[in-house]
């Protein structure tokens, strides 16, 4: 028995490069066709055509890709010409010959990347200025590439069969996903092959020497800042092989940068947005109360909640404890989301206010205040247990009892009773830091990978029900109704990613960072912590991939020479470090079998001898971190070898030779060159338009003739963007006739 044929239609992405939400639930008739009209037209005025199809009866799709392959080459060889002006590529792209087509292909990403720009990028920069849910756009609901799902098994099964990543890997990613999402996973497999060694000498060192081992405290220092050191070679070397080194100097100008005024540059002549940079510095202060309010607010929600734990779990042991021991917990899963939300929403606005110029500035202010808020909710509580309750528990905990519960009836000169015989938890702090760096981490890769599959599979299931219910009312309700048969499973396909959220690499980047923090400032309470995050990061890099391909959209390839901001909080961790990590095992170096430390009686601890370990410790840290960032840079990395090299080839070939044809004739040549040159008139506005049934009885005759692809039967149905216009009015005009129709009911 032969197995059933797979629609073609559930393979391809009909050559569609975006994919556009039009939403005008909630604009009225004339509205919604002009704004419809100005969207097609604007995207047409860049070179970009377009096809419309139903998404719901109150949304539409508006897919686009480049008119030509002529104004693709033309649109790749200015970005390449660009970067070549501003450093980021040695050699010029050549617009006569095929050299620089070998030499540096047309990857997926970097199309997919040009016509996001040209969607989004003012109208000054030479885009069409589309902002979704901004100003004059706010119709426009998202702007969403499309996945390939062909390669998307590929990868996951590639994957799942590999134990370790290859630099042929990472570059497969960037070829798909771009720069930004390959630095991330270029970032977790070095970190998961320095906790190869960090592992295994952690796991050595605690069945030999136990815990707070001063030789683990050093050896795991060492390796911690050989890894950041290393990551930054390694950042380097990256840059240079995907040619983005220096990429972060190319930005265009934030959609909401407001200039104080106009001005001329001195160099250029020509007349820029200008705001002060004092004014700005003074915006920036504002960081510090920020800062402040942060620490105030949640430092005293983790602090009531961790004194009343304290207070319920040691002290009190009257009716109801069993229960009550889960109140501090309650108290901090109720209030601390909603003090992280309102903090986040106020560290985004002060970024906006701040004014910055470009994206990147703006994420780089909007993500160190974000790493302020998730240092103090991941690392405070520790902090609490080991610098305050250990050494200061005895002095405070009688505070604890603010309303006499556990006190006996007042006995002149005797405390109460409990208080009194009250001994600090000698295993507290390594129960802590185990759930932070064991039991969380399980907690969380479930969360990671259970929760959304849950969702999505309640809001497919969801969807089914409605449109169901719908179809026994009324059989025109149903979105698909009216697709057409060879189209059905591909925009099946479309509306269900339509419906995924945006992928953010910085969420994940957020994360290795944060366990690295674990890593590097409290492993040394338990030294097996590298093996638990070796294994965590494994599977890490896996979920990750397959939450890319099934539970997000596809990211927008963006470049990227680094990960960013994040690499400067991977140097204040290692810092911060070496001084916890002295502080931790000159306490726990003493008392009872090093586990008790300081007793909780500050009177055990010789604050002299403390403050003279962290001072040891940090400039012990400095001369390291000094010494292996003169070793790697005597080192000759691949990275440097290929700069030279390229270098080399640049200065030859210009001493021979010189020349090179415009962007028109590269494009022109290219197009020829495929046998895909389009004639002009593509996306031209000239001419009437066709009515949509004028248009499906032409596509009809085509396909009685033979020989139109699944693709160009897609892309031939409306000739150009005023048709596209004209089918989209008339949808928008059916969506709204069958709401009224339905109110009416």
């Amino acid at each position: 028995m032969s197995s059933p044929t797979k629609d073609p239609a559930s393979e391809t992405n009909m050559d569609v490069s975006y994919v556009l939400v039009y939403d005008f639930a909630d604009t009225d008739k004339s509205s919604a066709i002009a704004q419809f009209q100005k969207l097609t037209g604007a995207l047409a005025s860049v070179g970009l055509a377009t096809e419309v199809r139903t998404k719901d009866k109150s949304s539409l799709f508006v897919f686009v890709k480049f008119a030509s392959n002529q104004d693709l080459y033309e649109q790749i060889y200015r970005s390449r010409t660009k970067d070549w002006l501003h450093g980021v590529r040695q050699e010029a792209p050549d617009a006569g010959s095929n050299d620089s087509e070998d030499k540096k292909p047309i990857h997926p990403a970097e199309p997919l990347r040009i016509v996001y720009q040209l969607i989004v990028s003012p109208r000054g920069e030479g885009g069409a200025g589309i902002t979704p849910k901004h100003g004059e756009w706010k119709n426009v609901e998202s702007i969403f590439a499309l996945h390939d799902h062909q390669y998307n098994k590929g990868w996951i099964k590639k994957w799942a069969t590999s134990y370790t990543l290859k630099i042929e890997d990472l570059d497969d990613i960037r070829d798909h996903f771009g720069e930004k999402v390959a630095y991330y996973f270029a970032f977790t497999q070095s970190y998961f092959t320095a906790l190869i060694g960090i592992a295994a000498f952690g796991g050595s060192s605690w069945f030999l020497l136990g815990y707070f081992s001063p030789v683990y405290a050093v050896v795991n220092s060492l390796l911690c800042v050989a890894f950041v050191e290393y990551w930054k070679s390694q950042e380097y070397d990256l840059a240079v092989r995907w040619g983005v080194r220096g990429v972060s100097a190319i930005e265009s100008k934030r959609h909401d940068f407001q200039a104080e005024k106009d001005v001329t540059d001195p160099v250029t002549g020509e007349i820029v947005k200008f705001f002060p940079s004092g004014k700005r510095l003074q915006r920036q202060l504002l960081q510090i109360p920020f800062a402040v309010l942060a620490t105030l607010v949640l430092g005293s929600l983790i602090a009531i909640c961790f004194s009343i734990e304290i207070f319920i779990s040691e002290i009190y042991n009257g009716p109801g404890q069993s229960v009550l021991v889960f109140l501090p917990t309650g108290i901090l899963t109720a209030f601390q989301p909603l003090l992280l939300g309102f903090l986040t929403n106020l560290a985004e606005r002060l970024s906006a206010f701040e004014n910055y110029e470009t994206d990147s500035a703006f994420d780089t202010a909007f993500t160190q205040k974000i790493f302020v808020l998730n240092f103090i909710t991941s690392y405070l509580p520790i902090l609490l247990t080991a610098f305050v309750y250990v050494p200061f528990a005895q002095e405070l905990v009688p505070y604890l009892d603010l309303v006499g519960i556990t006190s006996k009836p007042p006995v002149e000169g005797e405390k109460s009773h409990n208080i009194h015989n009250f001994e600090i938890n000698p295993n507290r702090l390594k129960k802590q830091v185990i759930y932070f760096t064991v039991t969380a981490q399980i907690v969380n890769q479930a969360m990671e990978v259970v929760v959304p599959y849950l969702k999505q599979w309640g809001m497919s299931k969801y969807q089914d029900y409605q449109q169901k219910r719908a179809a026994s009312k009324e059989a025109d309700s149903d979105p698909s109704a009216n697709d057409p048969p060879e189209e059905t499973e591909f925009l099946k396909r479309v509306r269900k990613e339509a419906d995924l959220e945006a992928y953010d690499v910085t969420t994940d980047l957020r994360e290795m960072v944060i366990q690295y923090g674990y890593l590097v400032l409290f492993s040394v309470v338990f030294p097996p912590t590298g093996i638990s995050f070796l294994i965590n990061n494994w599977i890490e890099l896996r979920t990750d991939a397959i939450k890319i391909c099934t539970e997000t959209q596809r990211p927008t390839p963006w470049r990227a020479d680094s990960i960013g901001p994040w690499l400067d909080s991977l140097g204040f961790l290692t810092w911060l470090g070496s001084l916890s990590t002295a502080a931790i095992v000159y306490m726990f170096s003493g008392g009872d079998g090093g586990d008790a430390g300081p007793g909780g009686s500050p009177a055990r601890l010789q604050l002299g001898g403390l403050m003279l370990s962290i001072f040891a410790s940090e400039h012990a840290y400095l001369l390291v971190r000094q010494a292996v960032r003169i070793a790697i840079g005597k080192l000759d990395s691949p990275g440097a070898r290929k700069e030279r090299a390229e270098k080399f080839m640049v200065r030859r070939k210009y001493l021979g030779e010189a020349g090179a044809l415009n962007a028109k004739q590269h494009g022109e040549r290219m197009a020829e060159k495929m046998g895909t040159a389009e004639k002009e008139g593509a996306v031209s506005g000239g001419g009437g338009g066709l009515s949509r049934e004028e248009l499906e009885e032409a596509l009809r005759k085509g396909q009685l003739r033979g020989g139109l692809s699944l693709e160009q039967k897609f892309w031939g149905r409306q000739k150009n963007w005023k048709d596209s216009a004209n089918v989209g009015a008339q949808l928008i005009e059916q969506g709204l006739k069958e709401g009224e129709g339905k109110k009416a009911q």
